[in-house]
């Protein structure tokens, strides 16, 4: 297991529990000066909730073609990562409470060293595969009303995670969360957040990720097709020609 899968709190070893703490859900409405459709804003559930293969019941996307689907069935964020940021955003403190940043589960006791491509995990009464982290886009800023923001989201590596839902079932505050499996113990969620992040990926990185069990569909073609243009350019490079690029995520 790589540095990265280790912290301060745990390995996150199958059989480790943590919570969910709050469960949000939200509606397609008009955010931002312009009236942008979205979802992103969402509300507390009033009480147990279904989570079906494409989201929890009562949860919608404005634009399917970059948000939802299978692969991003359910978002979930770290309670814990609040007040790191009330630390260093108080301005805006009215919104950094759970679901603030558009999460369906708001969770204790997990993080994104210590969580991995693939694990999977008994939330309530459904099954839940992590799939990719987070990447934030300009309807975070329109939340906020902080253009700055998705910058700063990305490099703190506070990103949170999608899942998809291996097996339907109800969620509730106050549910465990128990990971169940394992099959990626060196792909925590912090280590492709960074590939992603600083589009540092190498090779090696690249031939892991398009094998990677459960990863995101998406980014299984990204690595697939890196790895295949790789190919090509090593076949027309000279024998005698430097190595492969170290920039493979573009």
């Amino acid at each position: 297991m790589t540095a990265d899968a280790i912290s301060s709190r745990g390995e996150g070893r199958p059989g480790e529990a943590g919570w969910i703490i709050s469960v949000q859900a939200g509606r397609v409405a008009p955010l931002g000066p312009d009236g942008v459709p979205s979802a992103f804003a969402k509300s507390p559930a009033g009480g147990p909730v279904a989570v079906g293969r494409l989201g929890l019941a009562g949860d919608a996307q404005a634009d399917l073609t970059v948000h939802g689907g299978p692969d991003k069935a359910v978002y979930l964020y770290p309670a814990e990562h609040y007040a790191a940021w009330y630390h260093e955003l108080p301005r805006h403190a009215a919104l950094l409470v759970p679901g603030g940043f558009g999460e369906n589960l708001t969770t204790l006791g997990f993080h994104e060293a210590a969580v991995c491509i693939g694990d999977v995990f008994r939330a309530g009464s459904a099954l839940l595969q992590i799939t990719q982290p987070r990447q934030p886009c300009f309807k975070l800023a329109l939340r906020f009303g902080d253009t700055q923001l998705p910058r700063a989201f990305l490099r703190s590596g506070r990103s949170g995670w999608y899942a998809r839902v291996l097996e339907e079932g109800i969620v509730a505050s106050h549910d465990r969360m128990l990971l169940l499996e394992r099959r990626n113990p060196t792909w925590p969620v912090s280590r492709l957040a960074r590939l992603i992040t600083h589009r540092l990926a190498t090779p090696d990185d690249m031939v892991e990720l398009a094998e990677l069990p459960g990863v995101a569909s998406d980014w299984r073609q990204v690595a697939i097709t890196a790895v295949e243009q790789a190919g090509v350019q090593d076949r027309q490079r000279p024998s005698a020609g430097g190595p492969a690029s170290s920039s493979f995520i573009s």
